[in-house]
């Protein structure tokens, strides 16, 4: 754990500590730190409610003011059974009931691990650690919200109490906390999207399946654009692929049976020749097709790398209770590509992989960001990672020595790469610092094997490439559910669904609005003309609500003099109000921002 997530898990045992002040007869179950505090899980008949949150924090004041040590103990697993027996575990002292939860966790743990427990005031835990030296260590504390949780997540089992808190060094950050938390309720993606109008989701199409309205279909066009254009200048090849292919194909790839989970259900069809039913599944990935394309021809050494690209659509059956807006969902378009390449080849080409995600990140105004590097378990091959430890090794080092020159920012975590090699999920923080994961980049030396991929190296001999597996931005669905709150829908002007609208002030001016609207068009500047009858101020408020970037207002001067008045989308006379300029003026400067694909606007 790091110094936070041990602030955290200290913190939970003084929440438990708080609640058997007030209620001896709860029953604990696990207490972890997550991602966004800490929960413990409690059995208990008192039904907790933010009601009870004040005087809960009001015990949790006390024992931090108390500065308890945390003591750490090692015992035998039979003490430990006679505690947990004696209800002693998570408890204040001995009841008559057993620590029934804690119980079933140390029965739980392996044979020759060693068990601990930690003591906080009379408080006793089952805890592996490690926590802060004591509980006036833990900083500012705050309850957040309670929530139902099937102990184990099983529904089988009992109903418990899951209670939530955050706990951070100082009352400062938790502060900064909760002001990013109301923020981030702002520029909520799924919120912004119906008010921009920029997706929806029907019953009647099914669950985790958008459909993207015009103006997210302008997003999506805009982020194909520029991975095309980036793809092409670094050398890749763009390919098209089906949306469903048989079942064979992923049996190859190894997907099946191991990914079947995650697969739409199997479609068995009757093939028309020879009457023999076929089982076909919808594309979850696409990298088997991108195998198929490598060995439908001769390949040579002159030829590598090769880089296929293309913006895939796959279908994966998550399940109805993770699906989450855009962020997770049954229907996704991947900025997919594969490279085959040689083992001499292949720190350069990692290295430029590296440099196209930076690229993109300059580009989206993403100042924070980590690559987190994902290894194998030794322990684990043949099961969980394909058996063969060598090319394990090298690859990791290969992977590892490539970060470690380019300068970036990177976390080791072992026991959590794909199935066939190495690989780097990219986490990136938005504007607010809100994080998320985004894209992934493989390293394959598996795979290309078992679909019998080679090449004639220079020698006449045969050889299986290397395959890199990268997504830079990810899913259209993810990536734009990120940029819609890192930007708070608020896109650069040339990413804008809408980049500039026209408001004449009165009837008499919307001809020449129309007139100056098709010159923008004829320059593929999205444009519209507010000729409606609302008062100017209105017309204004709407355009600034709904987030264009630039409003030109034509009045009778305007129209007689050729100028244009115009604003931008900041709110307030002083911030918004960009003056008079001429046609020429206007058009270089929003010409400008989009060919540059300026991120200020």
């Amino acid at each position: 754990m790091n110094e936070l997530e041990t602030i955290r898990h200290s913190a939970a045992h003084v929440l438990a500590t708080a609640l058997l002040e007030l209620w001896p007869e709860a029953q604990f179950a696990a207490g972890p730190p997550v991602e966004q505090g800490f929960y413990y899980d409690v059995e208990l008949p008192h039904r907790i409610s933010p009601d009870d949150f004040a005087k809960i924090e009001e015990k949790v004041a006390a024992i931090q003011k108390a500065r308890q040590p945390f003591v750490r103990s090692e015992v035998s697993r039979a003490e430990a059974e006679v505690l947990a027996k004696a209800g002693r575990l998570a408890a204040l002292g001995n009841r008559p009931e057993a620590s029934k939860f804690k119980l079933d966790i140390l029965q739980r743990i392996p044979d020759g691990e060693t068990i601990s427990l930690f003591t906080n005031g009379s408080f006793v835990d089952l805890c592996a650690g490690p926590h802060v030296p004591d509980t006036g260590k833990i900083g500012a504390f705050k309850l957040t919200h309670v929530a139902s949780a099937y102990y184990k997540g099983d529904e089988r089992n009992p109903q418990l109490q899951r209670i939530y808190g955050i706990a951070f060094a100082t009352q400062k950050e938790l502060d900064e906390h909760f002001a990013m938390i109301e923020e981030a309720k702002k520029r909520d993606h799924r919120k912004l999207g119906k008010e921009l109008q920029l997706f929806t989701f029907d019953e009647d199409v099914g669950p985790g399946l958008p459909l993207w309205l015009p103006k997210g279909g302008v997003l999506i066009e805009e982020l194909e654009r520029l991975a095309k254009e980036t793809e092409f200048a670094a050398g890749y090849q763009r390919v098209r692929t089906p949306h469903i292919a048989r079942e064979m194909l992923y049996k190859t790839s190894g997907h099946l049976p191991y990914y079947a989970e995650s697969m739409f259900p199997p479609m068995e069809l009757e093939e028309e020749k020879g009457g023999e039913k076929v089982v076909y599944y919808l594309k979850a990935m696409n990298c088997p097709h991108h195998h198929k394309i490598f060995g439908a021809l001769p390949r040579s050494y002159r030829e590598l790398p090769l880089r296929f690209a293309e913006y895939g659509t796959c279908y994966r059956y998550e399940q109805s209770g993770e699906l989450l807006g855009l962020m997770r969902v049954r229907c996704m378009q991947m900025n997919d590509a594969h490279i085959y390449c040689t083992e001499e080849q292949f720190a350069a080409e990692f290295r430029a992989v590296n440099e196209m995600y930076l690229k993109y990140f300059k580009i989206f105004g993403i100042e924070k960001f980590r690559m987190r590097f994902s290894t194998h378990d030794p322990a684990k091959l043949g099961e969980k990672y394909v058996n063969e430890p060598e090319l394990w090794l090298k690859t990791e080092d290969m992977v590892r020595r490539v970060l470690v020159e380019s300068g970036i920012d990177f976390v080791e975590v072992p026991n959590e790469g794909a199935f066939y090699g190495p690989k780097i999920d990219v986490q990136v923080w938005s504007a607010i610092g809100r994080e998320f994961t985004l894209a992934t980049n493989q390293v394959d030396f598996a795979v290309p094997r078992r679909f019998g991929l080679e090449y004639t190296t220079s020698a006449n001999t045969k050889e299986t490439p290397l395959c890199i597996h990268r997504a830079p931005l990810g899913t259209h669905e993810r990536f734009i559910g990120f940029l819609i709150e890192h930007f708070a829908g608020s896109f650069p002007t040339w990413l804008s669904p809408e980049q500039v609208r026209i408001l004449p002030i009165t009837e008499e001016q919307v001809p020449f609005a129309e007139e100056l609207a098709a010159e923008l068009r004829a320059k593929m500047i999205r444009v519209s003309v507010d000729g409606s009858r609302e008062k100017l101020g209105a017309k204004i408020r709407l355009a600034q609500v709904e987030k264009t970037p630039y409003m030109v207002v034509l009045g009778k001067n305007e129209v007689s003099n050729g100028q244009l008045s115009v604003r931008s989308r900041k709110r307030g006379d002083v911030g918004g109000d960009l003056g008079l300029m001429d046609r020429a003026t206007f058009l270089a400067r929003i010409e400008s921002e989009i060919r540059e694909r300026s991120i200020a606007s």
